[in-house]
């Protein structure tokens, strides 16, 4: 995906946002009539996957009034099981965004996986703009409505999958540009931090914090730390930079890019390092 300034936790992540539209409220015993997946792979390659879904039972008409679909909409529709495996593929190892998805959207898709004998999806992490706004204590409503309409974010079609996956994706954009400071974390940091309401200060595993070493660059992305080059952003903060070429290839052809690291003079002694 394309990383700006401020998203590099995000850097090589397949980044997707998830809806959920059901039968009721219950995580435990109702069903999901259409789901979507929008946003891009780890290649940057957009997704955008959206469906009904048969629940093989009759939609309450309380339901329906919230998201305008109806038993006759669903009639003739594939039930979950059909769509498993495509929902597995794309949740799983990806870093998935939504409104109450922890609490709601994924516990409810988790039981739908165990209901038909398979294991859910294991998402890398799950970045929850309920729990973001809650975090950084914007004032109330906190429901996607209101907090789209406050930050002028279109939500035109509320309460369908795709609509309310979109804007959710550009609300948790437009909470990581405004909170900048407490998204400099890696991904675990970040979402231990919504779950627990800590961010971790220890810097790193090297012995001294990471703000002691040496600076390559004049942002100090990159610490020089006994000869060793050390990432101290993003994802792999703390890490050395062979262990991350060994282990995130990719990640290292974005660091090397002026999206990476602006600095030439340090992508170049970079670039001989690992040559």
């Amino acid at each position: 995906m394309l990383v700006s300034m401020g998203h590099e936790f995000l850097a090589g992540e397949s980044v997707l946002a998830f809806d959920l539209e059901t039968t009721g409220i219950s995580t435990n015993t109702d069903r999901i009539v259409q789901i979507a997946l929008v946003g891009s792979n780890s290649a940057g390659e957009t997704v955008h996957y959206e469906t009904l879904v048969n629940p093989r039972r009759p939609i309450p008409p309380g339901a329906s009034g919230v998201h305008g679909i109806f038993d006759s909409d669903v009639k003739g529709q594939q039930d979950f099981q059909h769509h498993a495996d495509q929902i597995h593929e794309l949740i799983e190892n990806s870093v998935v965004v939504g409104h109450n998805i922890r609490k709601f959207d994924m516990p409810l898709l988790e039981n739908e996986f165990r209901r038909i004998g398979r294991l859910p999806p294991k998402p890398k992490a799950m970045m929850d703009t309920l729990e973001i706004v809650r975090r950084v204590k914007l004032g109330r409503p906190h429901n996607l409505g209101s907090l789209c309409r406050r930050h002028g974010i279109s939500l035109d079609n509320a309460h369908t999958a795709a609509a309310d996956a979109a804007a959710s994706l550009l609300l948790f954009w437009r909470l990581t540009n405004d909170h900048a400071l407490m998204f400099r974390n890696t991904l675990e940091e970040i979402e231990r931090w919504l779950i627990h309401g800590k961010l971790t200060t220890d810097d790193s595993n090297l012995g001294r914090g990471l703000n002691d070493l040496e600076m390559l660059d004049s942002l100090g992305k990159i610490r020089i730390d006994d000869g060793h080059y050390v990432v101290a952003f993003g994802r792999h903060r703390g890490r050395h930079l062979t262990e991350v070429a060994r282990l995130d290839p990719s990640y290292i052809n974005w660091l090397l890019s002026p999206s990476g690291i602006e600095d030439e003079a340090a992508r170049e002694k970079l670039r001989e390092f690992l040559s």
